[in-house]
């Protein structure tokens, strides 16, 4: 999407607005909608709030962008610095083609690592969901003493958390042929975005297209498929480091809330209980809704991840 990230970094080369004013007759917090640099990535990001305040470096997933989390943002902004990155292949992030970058979740760690860094965020909760939560975990393996506080919305770290639409998944790990791969050809597709924020959800009318819709055609240009096939494959790398991220979870006891669409077809409920294990006050909830929980619960989700971030970061 050259041309809306043009117009939008065009945008960003005004007077910036100090993040302690607010909008007109608004007591939301102003979002601003920068550019960072990160290599040989224009990192894409959502920014509102007042630096000093606690930080909530926010994650999204497949397939979705920083916009998933924009009730998140305006609803937090008033009490927290909240940072929402597209990772790159995701969203207005610009990042180089196939084979002029590394798409593993590795390097997208790698890339968001050095972003966090270059904006000076030495202490943050995060906030992650689908291919975020990887990301999120090996920056929290990292950086242990970082991390503040996770929140988790149907992010995954446990193998029994994985439903049997994985199958066709792991076949293809195991196996990464030609054949194996075509057979997911569908997975990138806008059809299949779609089919990802409806499934599981009782009344999809309260679905908004948007969200479906962007990422839709994010997909479809060129050279993005593939891309995300090769993300995919390398997905199996997450689960390989899962008893790294337990671990993790078992030796820092970091502050979690899970806020878990139980209808998700690729996450099952049994992945976030199984944080209990490791994380026995770790707080778990689960909704009668889909992937994309946000999408059609944020009216009751948001209070509670502000409820649990004012008990932690706040104390």
């Amino acid at each position: 999407m050259t041309s809306e990230n043009t117009s939008i970094s065009a945008a960003t080369q005004e007077a910036p607005v100090t993040n302690t004013e607010q909008s007109s007759g608004s007591t939301a917090w102003q979002v601003h909608y920068r550019f960072e640099k990160v290599g040989d990535v224009d990192v894409f990001y959502r920014e509102a709030g007042d630096p000093a305040a606690p930080t909530l470096l926010l994650l999204h997933g497949f397939a979705a962008s920083s916009y998933m989390w924009r009730d998140v943002i305006e609803a937090l902004a008033d009490g927290y610095h909240v940072v929402a990155p597209d990772l790159p292949a995701f969203g207005f992030t610009q990042s180089p083609a196939r084979g002029e970058y590394e798409y593993t979740f590795a390097n997208l760690t790698k890339t968001i690592d050095r972003f966090t860094e270059q904006l000076k965020l030495d202490r943050y909760a995060i906030a992650v969901h689908d291919y975020g939560a990887p990301v999120g975990w090996r920056l929290a393996v990292t950086h242990p003493s970082k991390i503040t506080a996770i929140i988790s919305q149907n992010g995954n770290a446990y193998e029994e958390g994985l439903s049997k639409g994985w199958e066709p998944i792991q076949t293809y790990w195991k196996t990464p042929s030609q054949v194996n791969r075509e057979a997911l050809s569908d997975f990138p597709t806008p059809a299949s975005i779609k089919w990802q924020y409806v499934e599981g959800v009782s009344d999809t009318s309260v679905v908004a297209p948007d969200a479906y819709t962007l990422e839709g055609a994010q997909i479809s240009q060129p050279g993005m498929a593939d891309i995300q096939l090769d993300l995919l494959l390398d997905y199996a790398t997450n689960v390989a480091k899962y008893p790294e991220f337990q671990a993790y979870f078992r030796e820092q006891q970091p502050p979690l809330l899970a806020v878990w669409g139980k209808h998700d077809p690729f996450f099952m409920p049994p992945g976030a209980e199984a944080w209990k294990r490791d994380i026995p006050q770790a707080d778990i909830r689960f909704y009668d809704t889909g992937h994309f929980a946000l999408e059609t619960h944020g009216d009751v989700i948001i209070p509670v991840m502000r409820e649990f971030l004012d008990k932690h970061l706040k104390a």
